[in-house]
């Protein structure tokens, strides 16, 4: 489970929570992204982004977080982080948990069709959205796809940067929204202040 989780938020957690549960998994990886290719805007330093991440998952054995992307010069791409942890554990079987947004952009990723040769989709839909995989997604996700309903969560980090930036208190994030220590390390950091 990739993402620039910046900052992570409620929804990350349940839509990993869901991926363990549905998809039977040992763990899920969470791999914040080190220079992403697709955003324009400037990200939060990675050591905190992966400070939150550590915060969010760590009341969950199985929530492995993964500094890969964040270690690797250059842009990262989801491919060349399969590819990497495919290396170090061949006998394991990935599968790429994402969400819808992501889905509908999955043609545009860098090798997005070898990526999807290489492990099984996992797309979360929010509330009772329909699914949207489009038919070239389909033909090439060979190893499966499997659809996550997600309840509906009011949540997004553009909109917590958004409310911190324009002068919101970061423990006012707390309910539904962060979970309680990526709310007091955003304080504590000082970070999406104006």
């Amino acid at each position: 489970m990739g993402g620039s989780f910046d900052p992570v938020h409620l929804a990350h957690v349940a839509l990993a929570e869901e991926a363990l549960a549905r998809l039977a998994l040992d763990e899920v990886r969470w791999v914040p992204v080190g220079q992403p290719w697709q955003k324009a805007r400037q990200l939060a330093p990675a050591a905190d982004r992966l400070a939150m991440v550590g915060l969010a998952t760590a009341h969950e054995p199985r929530f492995v977080l993964d500094d890969i992307e964040v270690r690797r010069a250059g842009p990262s791409y989801t491919l060349d982080t399969v590819r990497s942890l495919q290396a170090a554990e061949p006998d394991a079987q990935w599968w790429l948990v994402i969400g819808q947004d992501q889905c509908v952009n999955l043609p545009t990723w860098q090798g997005w069709a070898e990526l999807l040769q290489r492990v099984g989709l996992a797309v979360a839909c929010r509330g009772d959205a329909p699914a949207a995989v489009s038919p070239e997604v389909a033909q090439a996700a060979v190893r499966g796809i499997q659809i996550l309903t997600m309840p509906p969560m009011a949540v997004s980090s553009t909109a917590i940067r958004g409310h911190l930036n324009a002068g919101g208190f970061p423990l006012d994030l707390t309910p539904g929204l962060v979970p309680a220590g990526v709310a007091r390390y955003i304080a504590d950091h000082h970070l999406y202040a104006p």
